[in-house]
């Protein structure tokens, strides 16, 4: 798990958060519009596997394209189009909530992924982001993942061939998806019983 720069053909998870802990999608419609500027930005130049966007904090599982994959202006500068993303979307929310400096706590962090095994893991964790933080207590309810792309057969910008292909089927996503949050319920319950 090497926190370090892009570099093509390799697998990543990446996040931030709102500086100060702020939220960074303020209404509804501030979901949508960074999964556009996602669209524009980060899909000409990796896979993404999975997403959460929650109030102050977001989660991206993706891979960053193949050399020759990758638009030629990208190829030396696969970084760019991540700070294109993120400097869209603060000027946007700067300007549409009347407010200034940086949204972002600090540089988006990153981690590369090195084996399937971590990325299995990483899937659902960033799918089961939204119950470990009490924001719904199913995955498949909550509306700012691509947690419900998998239970789908609806067009998608998500690689779902390639994780369900990881996890075998379908019904094996499901199943570690459902192992997990029994666990994270189990600590939610601790921490509820010990709150008292």
């Amino acid at each position: 798990m090497k926190k370090d720069f892009f570099e093509e053909g390799q697998y990543y998870h990446i996040y931030n958060r709102g500086n100060n802990k702020e939220n960074i999608f303020i209404e509804e419609k501030n979901y949508n519009y960074f999964l556009e500027k996602i669209k524009k930005y980060i899909l000409p130049i990796a896979d993404i596997y999975a997403y959460c966007l929650l109030k102050n904090h977001f989660h991206i599982v993706l891979r960053i394209k193949d050399k020759s994959n990758l638009p030629e202006k990208f190829r030396e500068k696969v970084h760019l189009p991540f700070s294109n993303l993120f400097n869209a979307y603060c000027k946007s929310i700067n300007k549409a909530y009347n407010r200034t400096g940086s949204l972002f706590q600090e540089h988006l962090q990153r981690n590369r992924i090195e084996n399937e095994m971590y990325l299995k893991q990483l899937i659902v964790y960033v799918h089961l982001n939204p119950v470990k933080h009490r924001f719904t207590e199913l995955a498949e309810t909550y509306l700012h993942s691509s947690y419900r792309a998998y239970l789908s057969n609806k067009p998608t910008n998500i690689n779902r061939e390639f994780i369900l292909e990881l996890f075998d089927d379908l019904e094996n996503f499901k199943f570690y998806h459902d192992e997990r949050r029994i666990v994270y319920e189990g600590v939610l319950k601790e921490v509820n019983l010990n709150d008292d």
